[in-house]
């Protein structure tokens, strides 16, 4: 860990892309059980739900492909500060819904939050490696990816807690500030401007040039669909946790829920389940990089343990009897997705060169949005039209990601000889 600690203390510039990282998925956390919380109170849909989800996940589909173009061209620095601040504008307008009839309008703000955020994301991803030392990239990476747990597991009790007992206009406030806070620490970033060799064709013509670039390049394009495919099998998950949450495992313990003054059960127990989720996510990746080591013929290798942890864990869901045993699935599952994630990532900003890195990101995002998408749309269709209880759904999403995962053994297996020869892209 102390790798971890002195990377915070001696690189400034990553200490605060992180600390703006800390603050702002805090706040995304607490906007998510309050969007979910109100849409359920409000609809009682399943159906409703998975819209939600979508509009979260369509629009960094649709403008990704934009946003690497973007990041490739100007100041990612600057392209980070402005999204912040328009967001932090834009959930504000959460408070004006009040109404089944206003549905409409939080779905539009999100879509519109999250065309902020799909301009926001690839531009991380291609900064780190402009902020980081080659050697320290994959402990960026992990440490993001702890840091992103850790504040699933806080935010998501924090955020619980205050939708229960305040309300969710509490916590879309509480999400505006820390939008603002995070544009204030990425504000204090210097030396870091645009690339020097993007962005002399045009917009269209350098979005075609990365897409050249990936198709070219087999075995990048593969390591850039890991989360797609991963996506494909875990976003479901999404939907089918609040089910569980709230028809499942509700909690039954009336003085715990007295004392904190919680009204909703199902809000307190999913508050839970995010917490678990934090902690697989945040230390299986760690601990898989203790064990495998930094060398991408040993990421490669991470990656496919972790295509068969999620599956089996994602399975392990639809059978578990008890609360205590289905958080102990989901432990499974997120340190295999936790796994995918990181790993994916650490090998696509050492491999590939700077002046495609925004695109090649903004593509892998496209693509899991994508993914994800369909994933979260199966789940709701699942039990609101064919009538599936959401323990079925759980078992058959988990015998779907087994196939995913050999899919992926396969590629891996083919790529192994060529990942042995590679060397890590210039900075």
């Amino acid at each position: 860990m102390n790798e971890y600690i002195v990377l915070l203390r001696e690189n400034r510039n990553y200490r605060n892309l992180w600390l703006g990282n800390v603050v702002s998925l805090l706040g995304d956390w607490f906007n998510l059980l309050a969007s979910a919380e109100l849409i359920t109170d409000l609809t009682n849909s399943g159906t409703a739900v998975s819209y939600l989800f979508l509009a979260r996940f369509l629009p960094l589909f649709f403008f990704s492909p934009l946003a690497g173009v973007l990041a490739d061209r100007y100041s990612r620095r600057g392209i980070m500060i402005a999204s912040d601040v328009l967001r932090a504008l834009t959930v504000l307008g959460f408070l004006l819904v009040r109404s089944s009839s206003q549905i409409w309008l939080l779905y539009a703000l999100t879509i519109t939050q999250f065309v902020l955020s799909a301009m926001f994301t690839p531009a991380r991803s291609a900064i780190l490696a402009n902020v980081v030392p080659q050697k320290d990239l994959v402990a960026a990476n992990a440490l993001d990816s702890f840091t992103w747990s850790t504040m699933l597991a806080l935010g998501s009790f924090l955020g619980g807690l205050v939708a229960a007992i305040f309300g969710a206009e509490t916590a879309f406030v509480a999400d505006a500030a820390t939008f603002l806070l995070s544009a204030y620490f990425i504000s204090q970033i210097a030396g870091v401007g645009r690339t020097k060799e993007a962005g002399r064709q045009g917009g269209w013509l350098d979005f075609v040039d990365g897409f050249r670039y990936l198709r070219g390049a087999g075995f990048i394009l593969g390591i850039s669909l890991a989360k797609a495919g991963g996506s494909l099998v875990w976003g479901a998950i999404n939907v089918l946790e609040i089910k569980f949450a709230e028809q499942v495992f509700p909690i039954k313990n009336t003085a715990i829920l007295s004392t904190l003054r919680i009204e909703d059960a199902g809000t307190a127990t999913l508050g839970i389940i995010y917490m678990m989720s934090g902690l697989g996510t945040g230390v299986g990746p760690l601990l898989m990089r203790r064990w495998l080591g930094d060398a991408p013929v040993r990421l490669l290798r991470g990656i496919t343990i972790g295509f068969v942890l999620m599956a089996v864990g994602i399975f392990s869901l639809g059978l578990a009897p008890t609360l205590p045993l289905f958080l102990l699935a989901t432990l499974v599952r997120t340190v295999g997705t936790g796994t995918i994630w990181v790993f994916s990532a650490a090998m696509l900003q050492t491999l590939v060169p700077d002046r495609f890195r925004g695109r090649v990101f903004a593509f892998e995002f496209a693509a899991l949005t994508l993914t994800q998408s369909i994933s979260i749309f199966w789940a709701g269709f699942a039990q609101d039209n064919l009538l599936w209880m959401v323990n079925r759904v759980a078992m058959a999403t988990g015998l779907f990601g087994l196939v995913i995962g050999l899919i992926w053994v396969l590629f891996s297996v083919r790529n192994v000889t060529a990942v042995k020869q590679m060397q890590p892209s210039e900075q």
